[in-house]
């Protein structure tokens, strides 16, 4: 691409953690000029957050934070208060994850900010919303959102998920909003306030599970690694290793017994239709499981290959993040930090007109950029001669 697709928007960045930065990390890889705003001597609470460390900055921090200028500023003084005002006003965005409250403040609320910027775009994440005075952390939203309930074994307890999903989930749909934003902006010159929550971001994620309470008026159960209304739908044995398999209609189950070498389990009417499958799962994992336990996990994958089945093997993110396919496809960017050398991160996932995201910036240490700045804004401040 000549330009991103966000060449020339600005986005101010007041957020730290995970959820907000994880959102301007979209912003930037698609090309915006993403300003980190942080607090004078101390930054961002996650730059701290290890082990790991790479150097003296957590690895946490590095993967987030690529392609955007951090700036210290004290916003408990008049000072900061007013660069970062002046920093707004040459802004197209405006997003922050401080608790709900601080911001109004701090003097930089959305109501304020958009009677004298009204095409500005404020977003606001947080825990439970804009007007929830509770803090919210990924794992308490987990909790609260029902997430915990579904996730894990049927025999064992709630169960957090391996990523921190309600930070991810609602970075991902503040981008989406803003982007969205920036859209109907272009059209009718209007600005716009989002205010964005990681509950709500979970509770929209819960998708075809709320489907089934609202048909049913019961909560569903959790169902380990097997699906609740598919089978074999699943992760099982081999003679080597596990594989997961994924059946999505009865023409892909039949195809994969005929695969396997079991076609008798295909036309046992316990196991014709997928509703029969899902009425006798118990029964149909055991069918299944001592057929897959003598195979290896490559004869498996090459079996549901010529069967046109999804399958795949579990890949520990060593694995993972080896895969060929994946550096080819452009999804391992590297960057070089002026301080600790070659970073690596994964990228974002798109590819327009055959180009994916790289890392234009590496992350950046603190304060990194504030005189660059600071000086950009006087520029834009001076009058014309």
């Amino acid at each position: 691409m000549k330009t991103l697709p966000l060449d020339g928007i600005r986005i101010v960045d007041f957020t730290q953690a995970l959820s907000g930065p994880y959102c301007t990390l979209l912003l930037a890889d698609f090309g915006a000029d993403v300003i980190k705003v942080e607090r004078a001597g101390i930054g961002d609470d996650s730059r701290r957050w290890g082990p790991p460390f790479i150097g003296d900055t957590a690895a946490y921090f590095l993967a987030v934070n690529r392609n955007k200028r951090s700036i210290e500023l004290d916003l408990k003084s008049e000072d900061g208060i007013e660069l970062a005002l002046a920093l707004i006003a040459s802004a197209d965005v405006v997003v922050e994850n401080w608790r709900p409250g601080t911001a109004e403040r701090l003097g930089l609320g959305a109501e304020k900010l958009r009677k004298s910027h009204p095409t500005l775009i404020y977003c606001s994440i947080s825990g439970f919303g804009a007007d929830s005075p509770r803090p919210g952390y990924d794992q308490v939203v987990q909790g609260t959102s029902g997430w915990m309930s579904l996730t894990g074994s049927s025999s064992g307890g709630p169960t957090k998920s391996g990523l921190p999903i309600a930070d991810i989930a609602s970075g991902m749909f503040a981008a989406q909003a803003i982007l969205a934003s920036l859209v109907r902006r272009d059209r009718t010159g209007a600005g716009a306030q989002i205010d964005l929550a990681m509950q709500d971001s979970l509770v929209s994620m819960l998708t075809y599970q709320a489907g089934s309470y609202f048909a049913t008026g019961k909560s569903p159960k959790r169902s380990g690694n097997h699906h609740a209304t598919l089978a074999p739908y699943g992760t099982f044995g081999t003679a080597d290793g596990q594989v997961n398999i994924s059946v999505g209609n009865d023409k892909q189950w039949t195809r994969l017994c005929d695969a396997l070498g079991v076609a008798e389990l295909a036309r046992e009417p316990r196991f014709e239709t997928n509703s029969d499958r899902v009425a006798n799962a118990d029964e149909l994992h055991q069918a299944l499981a001592s057929k897959l336990r003598l195979l290896k996990t490559d004869e498996i994958l090459s079996s549901s290959t010529l069967a046109g089945v999804p399958a795949g093997a579990i890949s520990s993110l060593a694995e993972v993040l080896a895969d060929p396919e994946l550096h080819a496809r452009g999804m391992i960017l590297t960057s070089n930090h002026p301080r600790l050398g070659e970073l690596k991160a994964p990228g974002s996932p798109w590819h327009i007109d055959g180009r994916s995201s790289t890392a234009r910036i590496a992350p950046p240490d603190l304060g990194h950029d504030t005189d660059d700045v600071i000086e950009e804004i006087r520029r834009l401040e001076r009058p014309a001669s």
